[in-house]
């Protein structure tokens, strides 16, 4: 995508043309919850939002299922082990988004590591263990120089 990305730049193609090119392909996201209050609602608008931006954005799911041995199978980013998922919880959306880079590079645009972790609108920092682990994972993240945090809402997106 990064080339097309450079290219809607370089003709100035407004974002609204770019969303509608995407839906017409299909990659535009659909609301699913569309309730103010919930966790879903938000996380459908914060897609929606980010593909209106040019951003791809995708669902993580972490968890773990028996295989058809019996056998445990851990999905979700970092969720490599029990003991892993207990000290960091990657966020509930990870994607992707154009960043266009300084003027030693200029046209040259990147796809700067997205992760949103998603909470219902009204929601407070408590600083369980649970979220604690989350902000960890948003840490690692933006000290690598993406772009991670928990937001209650798409207006919270950039």
């Amino acid at each position: 995508m990064t080339l097309f990305n450079e290219w809607a730049a370089r003709w100035s193609i407004p974002a609204a043309a770019i969303s509608d090119l995407r839906d017409t392909m299909g990659l535009a996201q659909t609301l699913h919850h569309t309730e103010a209050t919930s966790e879903a609602g938000v996380q459908d608008r914060v897609r929606l939002r980010g593909a209106q931006m040019g951003w791809d954005l995708w669902r993580n799911n972490n968890g773990v299922a028996e295989d058809s041995r019996g056998v445990p199978v851990r999905f979700g980013l970092a969720n490599d082990s029990a003991k892993l998922n207990s000290k960091i919880k990657s966020a509930d959306l990870i994607g992707i988004r154009p960043v266009q880079i300084t003027p030693d590079m200029v046209g040259c645009t990147l796809g700067q590591f997205v992760s949103l972790e998603i909470k219902k609108p009204g929601w407070k920092y408590k600083s369980n263990a649970h979220e604690d682990a989350q902000a960890r994972w948003a840490s690692i993240v933006n000290a690598a120089g993406g772009h991670a945090k928990f937001i209650t809402s798409e207006e919270q997106i950039g």
